[in-house]
C-alpha cells in the first residue's frame, strides 16, 4: 500500500477524471462517504463543477435528507450509538427515490430530498430527471456495507484519534458507531478510492495496488 500526498485542488481534478471516464450510456452513483468531521458534503460540492465542465449533467443529494422519521430514528434514545448506525438513514428509500431509477433500463427520475429531519416532516421536493450519462453525488456517513447500488464509491478516512479530536463533544456518542462501522463494514476495504484526510489541508490517497 502506497500513500501518495495530493492537494485538495489536484483531488478534485483527479476524481472528476475518474468518474467522468465512466461509459457515457448509462448513469453514473458515486458515494462520498465519511464521518461528518471529513465533510464529505464539501468534497462532493467541490466536484459538481468540474464534472459539469467534463459534459455531465450532475445532481447533488444528502443522506441527511433521507433519514427515517423522529419516531423511528429515537425509539431508543436520542444518543444510541447502535441505532445510530444500523436505523437512521433510510437506505429503502435512497434506493427506491435515487440510486434505482438510475440503474441500467431505469426512469432517471430521482428525488433529490425526502425527509426534513430539522421539521420531521417531507421535504415535498419535486421529482426531476437526471439525463443519460449524467452523475449523482451523494455525500453522507457509514454508508457502505448497506448494499446501496453505487458505481463509485470515495471513503474519507480518518484515523481513530483524529476522529475523536474532531467530533463536537455533543456528538462523541456517535464514536462507538464509527469505530463499529470500520470493524464491520471495512470502508477503506470496500471503497474505490480511499482519501486519508487527518489533516483536511494536507489529504493523501491511498493506492492499495
Amino acid at each position: 500500500m502506497r500513500i501518495r500526498p495530493i492537494t485538495p485542488s489536484l483531488l478534485v481534478e483527479e476524481l472528476a477524471d475518474r468518474i467522468a471516464s465512466a461509459p457515457r450510456s448509462s448513469w453514473v452513483r458515486v458515494a462520498v462517504d465519511g464521518a461528518p468531521a471529513a465533510r464529505p458534503e464539501d468534497l462532493a460540492d467541490a466536484l459538481a463543477g468540474p464534472l459539469r465542465l467534463r459534459g455531465r449533467a450532475v445532481f447533488r443529494v444528502s443522506a441527511g435528507d433521507f433519514l427515517r422519521p423522529a419516531s423511528l430514528r429515537f425509539e431508543h434514545g436520542r444518543t444510541d450509538p447502535d441505532a445510530f448506525y444500523t436505523d437512521w438513514l433510510d437506505s429503502g428509500a435512497l434506493i427506491r427515490e435515487v440510486l434505482g431509477p438510475l440503474r441500467p433500463g431505469g426512469s432517471g427520475e430521482v428525488l433529490t430530498a425526502l425527509w426534513d429531519s430539522t421539521v420531521d416532516r417531507a421535504a415535498r421536493t419535486p421529482y426531476a430527471t437526471l439525463p443519460p450519462g449524467g452523475v449523482v453525488l451523494l455525500d453522507g456517513s457509514l454508508l457502505l456495507g448497506r448494499g446501496l447500488p453505487f458505481d463509485q464509491a470515495v471513503h474519507l478516512w480518518l484515523s481513530p484519534g483524529a476522529l475523536a479530536r474532531r467530533v463536537a463533544a455533543e456528538h462523541r456518542w456517535t464514536l462507538p458507531a464509527y469505530a463499529r462501522y470500520e470493524q464491520e463494514a471495512r470502508p477503506a476495504e470496500v471503497a474505490d478510492v480511499v482519501v486519508r484526510v487527518d489533516d483536511p489541508r494536507h489529504p493523501a490517497l491511498v493506492d492499495r495496488s
